[in-house]
């Protein structure tokens, strides 16, 4: 994975440069051609001693983190410079007019230099409330009008020193006044400790009927070379234990009933279930068992899971995910999440089925997010 992202890195990085240079630089005396270069060595010299040094801890992660932040803000730049001055030699091209192409390519690049700073530092915490209604005709009458919060994908390592930015989405929970508050994993990044500093914060989360969560990819830590399954384990076994002290009920393959104006729901979660690389503990039919014939919400990270298994094995009418995080870019409604994952923001139907996936109130690596903000999703029930 750290090759991978290390060669898209280099070439991101190379690229862009060698078009520059080849186009402008090359025309100024030797001393300034040289110069060019400096700041790309620099950063490939820091790639190469960050990625030689990292490991899936959150010191590291944090490092990681901020170079990346360093290497887009020289990066991206250039590139939207060299790919806005391409298509528009192609425009002049056709048109034969004069265009002032450098000026709009250096126009294009500082508004993304801009627009990289603001995701890495007002964008992470630009909280929305998304407000969803779910309609269903076989939703016992006593819940019409319940109102859930769900939350996904905290990823607490990544706020780690900025508990102010955490207690201020907590805030925006609770003014919600739900009825219940349901999280679907990735609480943490790798391990259990990150969520210390948080775990005051966090416990201050309230719903009426509870606070409810399962586990996503990350939580199983996963990512880590452990010494021994002892201690990944021990790992897994203190996050479970950190959750109970915030009083949130962790779901594992299990469910419970849920009461309300003299009517009763089934609420079901799951362990991960994800494609390949991701992992798979889902025990769906244990889950279920004993809520035949009830209206039952679904917690499943993965959204995958719902085409693979919930649809065509289930009735379950409404399915909570998250994981997908919108890949934390979106512009004018497209974000690259839509190539990897057929549901990957919003509400999704199939008959008498829904799936709700939201895109996360963390972030993970690239401290940023851009258009696709962090997420409270209020979802309200309606019996139809």
């Amino acid at each position: 994975m750290l090759i991978k992202l290390f060669l898209f890195f280099l070439l991101l990085l190379a690229l862009p440069d060698m078009y520059i240079h080849k186009t402008y630089i090359r025309r100024f005396p030797q001393w300034i051609r040289r110069a060019y270069w400096l700041p790309s060595l620099f950063l490939l010299s820091g790639m190469l001693l960050i990625f030689s040094l990292h490991e899936p801890r959150p010191n590291s992660m944090q490092r990681l983190s901020h170079f990346l932040l360093i290497f887009l803000c020289f990066a991206v730049p250039k590139l939207l410079y060299v790919l806005a001055v391409l298509f528009m030699n192609f425009l002049q091209f056709i048109s034969g007019k004069k265009l002032y192409k450098e000026y709009v390519a250096a126009g294009l690049g500082l508004l993304s230099l801009a627009y990289i700073i603001y995701g890495a530092t007002e964008g992470i915490q630009h909280f929305q409330i998304r407000e969803v209604t779910v309609s269903s005709d076989e939703l016992p009458a006593g819940f019409d009008g319940y109102r859930i919060v769900q939350l996904s994908d905290i990823h607490s390592g990544s706020w780690t020193g900025n508990g102010k930015a955490l207690q201020k989405a907590v805030d925006l929970i609770n003014k919600q006044q739900p009825d219940i508050v349901l999280f679907t994993g990735d609480l943490v990044n790798n391990v259990a400790t990150e969520l210390d500093e948080f775990i005051p914060i966090l416990k201050q989360i309230k719903g009426k009927d509870g606070v409810f969560s399962v586990l996503g990819n990350h939580d199983y830590s996963l990512y880590i070379k452990w010494k021994t399954e002892e201690a990944q384990k021990a790992n897994l076994d203190s996050l479970k234990s950190k959750q109970a002290a915030m009083g949130w009920k962790l779901l594992n393959n299990d469910h419970v009933i849920l009461y309300h104006n003299n009517d009763s729901i089934a609420l079901v979660g799951v362990e991960n279930s994800g494609n390949p690389p991701f992992p798979d503990y889902a025990n769906l039919s244990k889950a279920l068992k004993g809520t035949e014939g009830m209206y039952k919400i679904l917690m499943s990270h993965d959204p995958t899971h719902w085409h693979r298994e919930v649809l065509p094995k289930t009735d379950v009418q409404l399915m909570l995910s998250g994981h997908t995080h919108e890949m934390q870019f979106s512009m004018f409604g497209f974000s690259p999440a839509r190539f990897v994952y057929p549901e990957h923001n919003g509400l999704y139907q199939e008959g008498k089925q829904s799936l709700f996936v939201n895109i996360g109130l963390g972030h993970l690596m690239f401290p940023m997010r851009m258009g696709a903000w962090p997420e409270i999703t209020v979802i309200t029930l309606h019996k139809i």
